[in-house]
């Protein structure tokens, strides 16, 4: 992974390119200990023609294996066109940029070290307008009653993010948003002539009870009838493949039950519609 990034600054490098690398903080602890020797000769380099007093930091080479990145410093001082990178020798344009991008504290991701994290300038940024942003995917998918229908999506999600438990893999996020939306829209043009809030109201409900934890049950589906009274929508069962997955659980002497094997079919059905309409 660190001769693939040294790649990709050499080519940077070269053309005097921007780089934005997406999602940075996904790279392993153990990688980024070394892009981060990486990065850091790189950006110190880009400030070296723009900020003559920028601090220069300064590293044994015999102790670093990545020091060779260290020659692009190096060049852009010494108003170089070509110079040694990583024991080949490489024109130089010093427009050179590096920025990134990342979710601090989302799952999955690591912390930035300190000497990396230091190198890159925050940008302020704002919590999405979701209800906007809602309202405008639903009238993509062809919904006409979608500002009313984004306000109560994103009223349900804001609500069992404060409400549930804290699990795992739940996510009431952008994503989980999107997600569902593309459900919703699929449900609307197989069923066309179903009322939109119904429609909305089963694409909810069915994508997420698969999900939803036990304890948590009773309260997701108040919110649900709160937010969509009187609506009762049937739910889209294939009763041969839940025959199917009770004959395989009570083959693997396993107990059978009702819930199990709806949450079981459920998620298999909603996991097909996604990847059908994605």
């Amino acid at each position: 992974m660190e001769n693939s990034c040294g790649n990709i600054y050499k080519g940077l490098a070269q053309t005097g390119a921007w780089g934005c690398f997406d999602e940075f903080n996904r790279i392993s602890v153990e990688v980024l200990s070394v892009v981060a020797v990486q990065v850091t000769r790189t950006l110190l380099t880009c400030t070296a023609t723009t900020d003559s007093t920028s601090t220069e930091i300064r590293l044994n080479s015999s102790k670093q294996p990545h020091a060779p990145v260290k020659s692009i410093q190096d060049a852009i001082r010494d108003r170089k066109q070509r110079f040694n990178f990583m024991g080949e020798e490489v024109n130089l344009v010093p427009s050179v940029g590096i920025f990134i991008t990342m979710n601090p504290g989302y799952a999955g991701r690591t912390e930035l070290p300190e000497n990396l994290k230091a190198l890159f300038r925050p940008c302020a940024m704002v919590v999405p307008d979701f209800e906007l942003i809602c309202e405008i995917m639903l009238v993509a998918e062809g919904f006409l009653e979608a500002r009313v229908l984004a306000r109560k999506f994103i009223t349900l999600y804001t609500l069992c993010k404060e409400l549930l438990s804290k699990q795992d893999h739940y996510d009431w996020g952008l994503r989980a948003i999107k997600s569902v939306l593309v459900v919703a829209g699929a449900l609307k043009r197989g069923d066309p002539g179903r009322a939109e809030d119904q429609v909305l109201m089963r694409a909810l409900r069915d994508f997420n009870v698969p999900k939803i934890v036990t304890d948590d049950m009773p309260v997701f589906m108040g919110l649900i009838g709160d937010l969509f009274p009187a609506l009762d929508v049937p739910r889209k069962r294939d009763m041969d493949f839940e025959k199917n997955v009770r004959d395989s659980v009570l083959d693997l002497k396993l107990q059978a039950e009702d819930n199990f094997i709806l949450k079981y079919a459920g998620g298999f059905v909603t996991a097909v519609e996604r990847i059908q309409y994605i």
